[in-house]
């Protein structure tokens, strides 16, 4: 499978790219082509230097849109629409949102938009897109300790069956890594709400990179 990561220079695009890169095709994408270059060279390392295969290079957001069959989001709520209006090329691919708005005020909340998720607010702005939330409810540390398993849940949204099945076999290829069918798009702001909620926990209880399992 051929993934692009947008934004892939930050924790979490740099982590899915370790972890991904193992089993598919990746491009690490940002804004500025020298980071890309130099993020994606650390990772490859980090990856190969385990004795592990890795398919990794760097390269701008819109490079990534272009290489990818399905393209990662791995980008801040408060950029995402200065972000993806300045992207073309999303017309029929799988675009995966992770993207969870929230605030830090005396405690984590969730802030969505007008639209009622991040995910519904993607697919507003990529009508012609196969928009799928997935991947919300893993830690950016998690991603990255790839000499660790990663034991999570993983519940999924979205309106087109055929992407929703792509990505749950994505999910799959990743050891220790469970998908869920938890609905139709707009239960997107189910999903994405327990993030706030699982840092809170962890603040609270003096816990590290909670997650969630279905038992």
């Amino acid at each position: 499978m051929k993934i692009g990561i947008v934004g892939g220079t930050g924790d979490i695009g740099e982590g899915m790219a370790m972890r991904l890169s193992q089993m598919h095709e990746v491009r690490l994408g940002s804004r500025d082509l020298s980071k890309a270059h130099e993020a994606s060279q650390e990772c490859r390392l980090q990856v190969e230097g385990r004795g592990l295969p890795c398919s990794l290079g760097g390269c701008s957001n819109q490079e990534a849109v272009n290489f990818g069959d399905v393209v990662v989001l791995a980008i801040p709520f408060r950029h995402l629409v200065g972000t993806v209006e300045s992207l073309s090329g999303l017309e029929g691919k799988i675009v995966i949102s992770p993207i969870n708005p929230m605030e830090k005020r005396e405690f984590f909340v969730y802030a969505p938009p007008e639209e009622g998720s991040a995910a519904v607010l993607v697919q507003r702005l990529l009508p012609g897109s196969r928009v799928v939330a997935a991947f919300n409810v893993i830690a950016a540390n998690r991603w990255k300790a790839i000499d660790e398993e990663l034991d999570y849940a993983v519940p999924i949204c979205g309106d087109d069956a055929g992407a929703k099945q792509v990505v749950l076999e994505l999910i799959r290829t990743v050891p220790g890594l469970k998908g869920y069918d938890a609905g139709p798009l707009a239960t997107a702001c189910m999903v994405e709400c327990i993030t706030p909620l699982l840092l809170n926990v962890a603040r609270y209880n003096r816990m590290h990179d909670v997650g969630i399992q279905f038992r």
